[in-house]
């Protein structure tokens, strides 16, 4: 499954150095931060109405083509910002030792 994240985050940094006519991500990075940002909202709402659809619906394809965008679009945000998926597969890792409940209400303190 990461094959698909490494491979991903490769063309991500690729086309994040091409020229804004040549591709979409190019194109966001031309943009800024600001228009990557929108687009990772509006994939974000666009996902959860998929959800709320997909709880009286036989069918998950529109919510897993939607949760898709997000991904998609959050790892060009977070391409933008010099960082990648394995930033976040570690942090997911650091987690797993962890009460879900203890680290929220660390954060809580602080």
């Amino acid at each position: 499954m990461n094959d698909t994240l490494a491979r991903l985050a490769e063309v991500l940094e690729q086309r994040k150095q091409a020229a804004a006519d040549s591709s979409y991500v190019a194109s966001l990075h031309a943009k800024g931060l600001n228009k990557i940002l929108e687009k990772v909202g509006e994939e974000c709402t666009e996902t959860l109405l998929a959800a709320k659809d997909c709880q009286h619906s036989a069918d998950k394809s529109e919510l897993i083509y939607e949760t898709a965008d997000l991904w998609f679009h959050s790892l060009v945000m977070l391409s933008h910002l010099g960082l990648g998926p394995d930033d976040v597969l570690q942090e997911l890792e650091r987690r797993f030792d962890l009460s879900g409940l203890a680290e929220k209400a660390a954060r809580t303190h602080e």
